[in-house]
């Protein structure tokens, strides 16, 4: 009798430990499954190679005006773009421009410097849920043997637009089609990183954009170097297809036979005439006065709804379970401007704000993150290296000096920046910053979804976890001064500054000792 009524009981044990031994399971093979993501994201950053012996803050190299706007390339044939296995590009709409549908050969972050507006994304097998009314009419009024043929004159549908604004970061994976607008009163600007060497890229590191729409380039003026070679390759093995050569930089349908695509699309050749766009000299990003495309007036900030308790214990580590979000509703940005988004904040000093896969999880697929940076006056951010990414600074507003130290102890930067530069910082190389008298504004573009940082100074620092024997012994000084060392920061990570500049200067410093005692030990 006693056994029979213990049989229930066994079996909800059973079944108990069943079901957690098969969670863990299922995370453990998550884990092992982003383990082997990594290590073939780090096989395809391996094809590159990193011979640094200086770094420069870069402005774009490359300029191209169009109708609307102007796109810039940085030369990435640079050897620091080369070493990350990265490129970046910055496009300035003017208000009622489009920059024309386009996808790209690699993963992409985007963050908005300036303004706002509509993105369009177009990802194959997703639904078109955005609908407007529909109204049909006769075509030509004809009738064909299946009955009177119809088209909709007043209704539309496509697939889902996006609002964004001043501060955004948009995570845009490789392949999609993508459109902005600029649905604002000012101009819109937007800087990008784009990862050439990630696994979604299986070409070479080379930057590539196709344009399904317009004249890119109508000039036949061309932005990269690469394409430039291979076109005076062509021009060379092609003497008597010159002119032909050059002319070739518009849209992807430009290649194709008219009659093929007339057929294709089931319209007219003098259509197909548009689609391939020969003629057409607005450039990549053309103005439409009048833009009537389906969206909510008032879209609910889906970046400021705070995840519940459930949602944000069922990020950390777990495994995307399917049901939560599709690649079709998956959100595509994340807003880092607001101060109250910030990760580290320091009244005196500044604030720090990140984003990885924890909070916008489609950076998990894209295997990068990004970091906001503001930094108040004279303000100085503790040394530190990256410890698993590469980092593509962008100066977005202000001025400040920055040194980067290598790996032999050796200073491969210390200058000024400003605003419009980038400069890359390879992984594990290390960086101090120190604000101007206007602050320092700055977006980091990092190769990694979950990239990590090891402070260098104050109180998270590696000195500050290090015994103080070890620090008397390995840089031969007295226990008073290991104290020091380890105590006489109690910031975390940003330091503050202060109008005279001795202080600031003191703690920049003080930060650049830290760094250089730390490599030549």
């Amino acid at each position: 009798m006693e056994i029979r009524s213990l049989l229930p009981l066994a079996l909800c044990f059973f079944l108990l430990f069943n079901g957690c031994f098969a969670q863990i399971e299922q995370q453990q093979r998550f884990l092992w499954q982003k383990l082997q993501q990594q290590q073939q994201h780090r096989r395809g950053r391996a094809r590159t190679e990193c011979r640094i012996q200086s770094l420069k803050a870069r402005e774009p190299t490359y300029k191209f005006d169009s109708e609307a706007g102007t796109t810039e390339f940085w030369d990435r044939n640079n050897e620091e773009f080369e070493c990350a296995g990265v490129a970046a590009v910055r496009n300035v709409i003017q208000p009622q421009g489009l920059l024309l549908p386009h996808y790209n050969n690699a993963p992409q972050l985007l963050y908005i410097v300036q303004g706002s507006g509509v993105l369009g994304t177009v990802i194959p097998g997703c639904a078109e849920t955005y609908e407007s009314p529909e109204r049909e009419r006769s075509m030509r009024g004809e009738e064909s043997r299946e009955g009177e043929r119809q088209y909709r004159t007043g209704g539309d549908q496509h697939q889902k637009v996006r609002q964004f604004r001043q501060g955004d970061v948009l995570a845009l994976p490789a392949g999609i089609t993508l459109w902005f607008y600029n649905n604002g009163q000012e101009r819109l600007v937007t800087v990008a990183l784009l990862d050439t060497s990630n696994p979604a890229n299986q070409l070479d590191l080379q930057f590539r954009h196709f344009f399904l729409a317009g004249n890119p380039n109508p000039r036949g003026q061309s932005g990269s170097r690469y394409e430039e070679e291979i076109r005076g390759r062509r021009e060379q093995e092609q003497g008597e297809q010159q002119q032909q050569q050059r002319r070739q930089t518009g849209n992807l349908f430009d290649g194709f036979d008219q009659n093929l695509l007339a057929d294709v699309f089931n319209v007219d050749p003098e259509l197909v005439r548009n689609l391939q766009g020969r003629e057409d000299q607005r450039g990549r990003i053309i103005r439409v006065e009048r833009f009537d495309v389906l969206s909510p007036e008032f879209e609910e900030r889906e970046e400021e709804r705070r995840p519940s308790r459930r949602e944000r214990e069922g990020r950390r580590g777990s495994e995307p379970n399917g049901l939560e979000e599709t690649i079709c509703t998956m959100r595509l940005k994340e807003n880092l401007g607001q101060p109250s988004r910030a990760d580290v904040y320091n009244p005196r000093g500044g604030r720090i704000s990140s984003l990885n896969s924890h909070k916008l999880p489609i950076l998990n697929w894209l295997q990068l993150s990004a970091e906001r940076g503001v930094l108040y006056q004279n303000a100085v951010m503790a040394p530190y290296w990256n410890m698993n990414a590469h980092s593509i600074l962008y100066i977005l507003r202000g001025s400040g000096r920055i040194q980067v130290v290598g790996d032999t102890g050796n200073s491969v930067f210390n200058d000024e920046v400003r605003e419009g530069q980038m400069i890359i910082v390879p992984q594990n190389f290390a960086v101090v910053k120190r604000a101007g008298n206007q602050g320092l504004d700055y977006i980091a573009f990092k190769t990694n979804d979950q990239a990590m940082t090891s402070p260098l100074a104050g109180r998270l620092s590696a000195i500050r976890a290090m015994p103080e024997e070890v620090l008397m012994n390995s840089y031969q000084i007295s226990r008073q001064d290991a104290r020091s060392l380890k105590y006489n920061r109690e910031e975390a990570t940003v330091f503050a500054g202060r109008r005279s500049g001795g202080y600031s200067t003191r703690a920049f410093n003080y930060a650049l000792t830290a760094v250089e005692a730390l490599l030549k030990a």
